[in-house]
């Protein structure tokens, strides 16, 4: 049997290790995963019986082969959840209600609302053409957004960077309004510094045409069968987060034959020409090495550079100076939110809907806030708590990285405070900070000599790049997932050329699939 060493098990490493092993009986699979978990960034942390989704997953795709993979190891509920019985009997928690849907392993269909939190008031995202959003703008603002967009229409920006790309699709007025400091604070960078790239791989098609054109669609229920992803209104979601969706693949490898060695952090690889040979990694604290006939790679790259033996000085600077973003989240559990829920939308205990919030705000360090209720209510473990998520974006080992957990928490409530989202006598009932090394890919520095490596790496025979880190793109987990199946297949079918790996999450009319 020839052997696959899969180095990561998070969305892209699971993916080719279950489809080379459902597919074929002449490879034996082996997963290094440093972490003491599977699921990567997409794993569910649980603490003290609440659980913490660390990016906020949602389940959605176009593509066919991913969402029956997904319903294949977690089928979607065919019964109310514990919410949807207590609103419907218009109960609360505290009155009781009986959680109709009894199997833990479900997907869960969601509502999706995510909103901008600017100037303390709270506008759609995407933006729509509401008398709510033009009321909370301002007349004068609006007009000068309207201006604004007229002329980024007119003449159009060389979109040689992000801040361009931006105001080509919204105008400058609600790009500086609604993108320019939440994009600083996600990258710690202007955003004219940036590639335009990340732009057309997450925000896709969307502009404020495209936001008309939905708005005028839903007025008239005309049924859209290429609804922008950024647009979609719901998703699945596992009933306790997304890493019980990862670590149900990891039981299915496991019994198909596969290893996943947790742990074990990969050290040196050798290669000899234009071929890995071998692999030495640390698995608690013991030095091991292990022969193969394929790599494939969902490592940061520029960890990945840094392992491999004898590689040319020029690639090695461009890949050692790859640049990334952490971040940490904070897990609060707090009694109650200061700020109402002043949508039509039910909610149990009447909060906000929220699924997250993007905060556009100057005086304010909080990037994005997830409110877990709203997720999935089996996330938290007290129903009558409120249980919220929130995103700081900074660099491993800067001042903010390096607080004490305890500072952080204080950090956190004195900000939540300060936008009027708590009050200031809001009772902590639990906390928990999550640091996340290289979360995001980044689009500037020495990402313009990025195609360099790339083809380095393409040219080792039997070496495969897949995922967000191992690709150096900021894919959504659909686009891991596809990698690594597509990857698989290469494998299987003898496919040399890797380039319809690299092509995925390129094509900018990239849709949510029609549910």
């Amino acid at each position: 049997m020839k052997k696959v060493v899969i180095i990561g098990a998070g969305p892209s490493g699971l993916s080719a290790a279950y489809f080379l092993l459902m597919n074929s009986n002449e490879y034996e699979v082996i997963i290094l995963e440093q972490d003491s978990t599977v699921g990567g960034i997409s794993k569910t942390i649980n603490y003290n019986g609440n659980r913490m989704d660390l990016g906020g997953h949602r389940f959605f795709t176009k593509k066919k082969e991913i969402n029956e993979l997904w319903k294949t190891l977690l089928p979607i509920q065919n019964k109310p959840s514990i919410d949807e019985v207590i609103l419907k009997n218009n109960k609360n928690y505290k009155e009781g209600g009986n959680d109709s849907e009894k199997n833990d392993k479900v997907l869960l269909k969601r509502r999706r609302v995510s909103r901008i939190y600017y100037h303390k008031k709270f506008f759609d995202y995407p933006i729509n053409l509401s008398l709510k959003t033009i009321k909370n703008l301002g007349v004068y603002d609006t007009l000068l957004s309207g201006i604004s967009y007229i002329k980024s229409i007119i003449k159009k920006l060389p979109e040689n960077n992000l801040e361009n790309f931006y105001i080509n699709r919204f105008g400058r007025r609600l790009y500086e309004i609604f993108f320019k400091d939440y994009t600083e604070k996600l990258w710690g960078i202007s955003p004219d510094k940036i590639d335009s790239s990340w732009g057309s791989q997450r925000v896709k098609g969307i502009s404020i045409k495209e936001v008309i054109v939905d708005y005028f669609k839903r007025i008239f229920k005309i049924k859209d069968k290429n609804k922008q992803t950024s647009l979609i209104e719901s998703f699945y979601y596992p009933k306790y987060g997304p890493g019980e969706m990862y670590e149900e693949m990891a039981i299915n490898i496991k019994k198909m034959g596969g290893k996943i060695n947790l742990n074990s952090q990969v050290i040196k690889i050798k290669k000899q020409e234009n071929k890995i040979l071998s692999i030495v990694y640390k698995e608690n604290d013991i030095i091991k090495k292990i022969e193969v006939d394929y790599v494939i790679s969902s490592m940061p790259i520029k960890d990945l550079i840094e392992s491999i033996n004898n590689v040319p000085k020029k690639i090695k600077r461009i890949g050692s100076t790859l640049p990334y973003r952490d971040f940490l989240t904070i897990g609060l559990i707090i009694d109650k939110l200061k700020i109402k829920n002043n949508t039509k939308i039910k909610t149990l205990n009447d909060i906000i809907p929220d699924t997250w919030i993007y905060v556009q705000s100057r005086d304010v360090k909080l990037g994005r806030i997830q409110v877990f209720n709203n997720w999935s209510p089996y996330l938290v473990k007290d129903k009558n708590t409120i249980s919220l998520g929130l995103e700081y974006f900074c660099n491993e080992n800067d001042e903010f990285w390096n607080k004490k957990d305890l500072e952080l928490k204080e950090f956190v409530k004195n900000e939540l405070v300060k936008m009027d989202l708590i009050d200031k006598n809001c009772n902590i009932l639990d906390y928990h900070v999550e640091r996340v090394k290289k979360a995001y890919p980044a689009y500037f520095g020495s990402y313009k000599d990025f195609p360099k490596v790339k083809e380095y790496l393409n040219n080792i025979d039997n070496l495969y790049c897949i995922g967000r880190n191992g690709m150096h793109r900021y894919n959504n987990m659909d686009h891991s997932i596809e990698s690594g199946i597509v990857c698989a297949n290469n494998i299987i079918n003898n496919i040399k050329d890797k380039e319809n790996i690299w092509s995925i999450n390129t094509d900018i009319d990239y849709h949510e699939e029609e549910k």
